[in-house]
């Protein structure tokens, strides 16, 4: 293809033709040793970043802190409901506009993977389908059904001729190197059965019929058709991966879960920098791993209702970038010393024979040769303790679970146990209370009972279907005579999700169901009054379903609903879609305005709007809205949803799954902001805070045997293997940065000697050089960063027999 292109240029440059010949516009191919680029072979890192969870503000500083951090890859899915929520009607903008956000990925010197899906699932509101396609006669979604597929290649087709139109495809000189069709369609294909396969070889050979000039992937598709790629998904590829279904093709790992996505009742999950740099190392040192993309590298927010069925508003927070865009110690930094090493190493890793050698019962070398002599090693030690192992005549340690990485085979550049980047604390600090009755006001969500309801069914309407995602909430009503004053027993039965139950227009009690077991039953006692009662039944889903086969079929809301022994499931019902105040958008300046609002009351269990103005914190700290005092609902700032609430929805710890909420500073003014609150429960918003959010303490823990950072590690002058003798500049450090904008103003632990515990707790130990603070002190005090070596001429040897250990924890103001 190179000798092509430049014959090509040559002949057009004779003829004088107006051929343009770019050195950076060739198309991306590939082989089994990597993608290559421009007739490169490269090793890529990878951080998925998707644009409509944060804001085009927000955009270049992600981008930046990925590119820092050692990310080459930006990749991203495309939302298909975000930008056709209309047949056929289609928005790009603001969040939503995807060539502003490839291109600023341009700008910035990186590329770009497009995971056009469509199906993404992503914990994205019903998976990135849009809610129309259900209306399609005869439609199946994601099968050889060919409704189907007429809607998937129109908006495959739209979305590739838009790339085209802005040369965004590598092959036209733009950042797209990688693209992907389907996602993690193996895991649904058996229950398509015959329909499956045929479904599989459409979908790529649709994909490559694109004409791109880029490759095609499939994630999880170990039998994806040729040309297009088979990656792998989940947090062990290393150990999992089968490898590429053609020896022609390339190891690829399209998501490498930084933690997990995290839903209401649940803990967080955390996963730790040492245990991603082991699995990332692995999958490149065993597998040939030449691309490893982190799913999620900036998580950010789920917006409005776009999350899907229980998923929590804050979206990976504990990725290397968290939901406000801030950098996360130690797992960005710690990743950026891991893509450090592999650079360091590429040559031997992209040109090299491959060989493993074992060096124990738990340890193996997984060695890289090239024929010029060049040589790169990684020593796995799999074990959970310290083990010695001898490779090439020397000795080397290794840490429990890691592996050391060897860029010339001889000397240790990095270790996947041995974390030498800082660890911060992020806090959140009040700027503003919302305390103040009298600042607050009230709008009353009406109790719609039979006669009042517009539309009617003779059975229990399903949810998804009347509700076409509009809204989250359907009331489902109807009425009956009583011959008496009585106690009776209300029974329902839903698929889910909430529900609150009214009885003559006094709330009488709420259930709800749990993620992966979203059906639930509900049974109270209540009282019925002699002559017409009526029953008022508020059911809400939070989130549509986003993965599993057959989506078009899931359904939502109630389906069975008894009095005592009375079954009034296939009687008259009366349904209304949607609140009164989402039909009125009161939580716009316009809608709030043509609404009666009272003083703020104590109005008990009922659907609530509450609102407040409030003027911006001043400074550049991120906002976040502390809702802790809140039941479960929705909150706009001037008029744009910062998503769902569930306080009350509590995790076994006794905690709410999610309490701040992000608001995004371009979302406010200066002054007059309006915060508009829907409650479906009793929560108080005389509780709620806006809060800066911000890292307020930084801390250091590094040991005499661990590693010079990367960079250094070209020009160390020759060590013993274990690495616990470098030259004073070149030994392991301690780093501490700040944010922009803060500097290091309390030294508030500093021990060198063999401190106990880690950066959460820790306390002086048996060994301890007295003037540990001091020195850090006037190394730091002051400043936004600093830097010290674990070093003997720096604090003495308090006790010359033991290996130091440096602790230092500090606070930013």
């Amino acid at each position: 293809m190179e000798m092509v292109w430049l014959l090509l240029c040559s002949f057009a440059l004779l003829l004088k033709m107006s051929f343009v010949c770019n050195s950076e516009a060739g198309s991306v191919t590939y082989d089994a040793r990597s993608l290559i680029i421009d007739g490169q072979h490269k090793i890529l890192f990878s951080g998925s970043i998707h644009y409509p969870r944060s804001t085009p503000e927000m955009w270049p500083s992600l981008i930046a802190k990925a590119k820092e951090g050692g990310i080459d890859v930006i990749q991203t899915y495309v939302f298909w409901n975000l930008h056709e929520p209309q047949q056929g009607k289609f928005d790009f903008s603001g969040r939503q506009d995807i060539i502003s956000f490839i291109t600023e990925v341009q700008k910035q010197g990186l590329y770009v993977c497009l995971r056009i899906g469509p199906f993404i699932e992503s914990e994205w509101s019903y998976g990135g389908l849009p809610i129309w396609l259900r209306d399609i006669p005869g439609i199946v979604f994601r099968s050889d059904n060919e409704p189907f597929k007429t809607e998937m290649e129109k908006f495959t087709t739209k979305m590739v001729t838009m790339m085209k139109a802005e040369n965004l495809y590598a092959s036209q000189g733009g950042p797209i190197i990688l693209s992907q069709i389907e996602n993690e369609y193996k895991m649904v294909e058996p229950a398509f059965h015959e329909r499956g396969p045929p479904y599989v070889r459409w979908a790529a050979a649709m994909a490559v019929g694109q004409q791109t000039g880029v490759p095609w992937v499939m994630c999880k598709q170990d039998d994806a058709p040729e040309p297009v790629i088979n990656s792998c998904n989940g947090m062990n590829c290393g150990e999992t991966f089968a490898g590429p279904n053609s020896p022609n093709k390339p190891s690829l790992w399209t998501e490498n879960w930084t933690s997990q996505y995290q839903v209401y009742g649940d803990e967080p999950y955390i996963r730790s920098a040492e245990e991603i740099a082991y699995q990332v190392a692995l999958f490149i040192a065993k597998n040939r791993g030449s691309y490893v993309n982190y799913y999620m590298y900036h998580g950010g927010t789920n917006f409005g209702r776009t999350a899907s069925a229980f998923v929590v508003t804050s979206y990976y927070d504990e990725a290397p970038l968290d939901e406000y865009g801030s950098i996360r110690q130690p797992k960005w930094g710690h990743l950026k010393e891991l893509h450090a090493a592999v650079k360091l190493a590429s040559s031997a890793l992209l040109s090299g024979d491959q060989t493993s050698i074992s060096l124990g019962q738990l340890q193996d070398a997984y060695v890289f040769k090239v024929q010029s002599g060049e040589c790169a090693a990684f020593l796995v030690n799999k074990g959970p303790k310290h083990a010695t192992v001898l490779f090439q005549e020397s000795s080397y340690q290794l840490s429990p679970k890691s592996i050391s990485i060897l860029p010339d085979c001889k000397k240790v550049a990095f270790n996947t146990a041995k974390v030498s980047a800082q660890h911060a604390t992020r806090s959140w600090q009040v700027a503003q209370k919302f305390d103040s009755a009298e600042n607050w006001e009230e709008y009353k969500e009406a109790i719609p009972n039979y006669e009042m309801t517009t539309l009617s069914a003779n059975a229990l309407p399903e949810q998804i279907s009347i509700t076409k995602d509009e809204s989250d909430y359907l009331w489902y009503t109807f009425s009956f005579q009583h011959d008496s004053d009585a106690q009776s027993t209300l029974s329902v039965k839903s698929h889910g999700h909430v529900l609150h139950t009214f009885v003559n227009g006094v709330f009488t009690g709420s259930a709800h169901g749990r993620h992966r077991n979203e059906s639930f039953f509900l049974e109270q006692t209540v009282t019925l009054s002699k002559g017409m009662n009526y029953i008022s039944l508020l059911s809400a889903m939070v989130g549509l379903p986003d993965n599993g086969a057959y989506l078009e079929r899931r359904v939502g809301g109630l389906h069975e609903v008894r009095v005592d022994d009375q079954d009034f499931s296939k009687s008259s019902w009366g349904y209304q879609v949607g609140l009164d105040g989402e039909k009125l958008q009161i939580h716009s300046d316009s809608g709030s305005s043509i609404v009666q609002w009272s003083k703020l009351g104590r109005s008990g269990h009922q659907p609530l709007w509450y609102k407040i103005l409030f003027d911006a914190p001043a400074g550049h700290d991120s906002i976040a809205l502390n809702l802790g005092s809140m039941g479960k609902g929705e909150a706009w700032v001037n008029g744009q949803s910062i998503g769902r609430f569930w306080v009350s929805f509590q995790t076994p710890k006794g905690k709410p799954s999610q309490t701040w909420y992000h608001v995004p500073r371009s979302f406010l003014k200066p002054t007059g902001n309006l915060l508009v609150l829907l409650e479906e429960e009793n929560g108080d918003p005389l509780g709620i805070s806006l809060d800066k959010v911000s890292v307020t303490q930084v801390c250091g823990h590094v040991s005499e045997t661990h590693l010079p950072l990367v960079s250094k590690w070209l020009g160390q002058k020759t060590q013993n293997q274990n690495n616990t003798k470098t030259k004073l500049g070149r030994r392991p450090k301690i780093q501490l940065s700040c944010p922009p904008k803060k500097s290091i103003s309390k030294v508030l632990f500093s021990s060198f000697g063999n401190p106990s515990g880690d950066c959460k707790t820790y306390a002086t130990g048996s060994c301890h050089s007295s003037n540990s603070k001091a020195i850090v002190e006037q190394a730091c005090l002051g400043k936004r960063r600093c830097s010290i070596p674990v070093s003997l001429q720096k604090f003495g040897d308090p006790c010359p027999s033991i290996s130091k250990t440096l602790l230092v924890d500090a606070q930013c103001t």
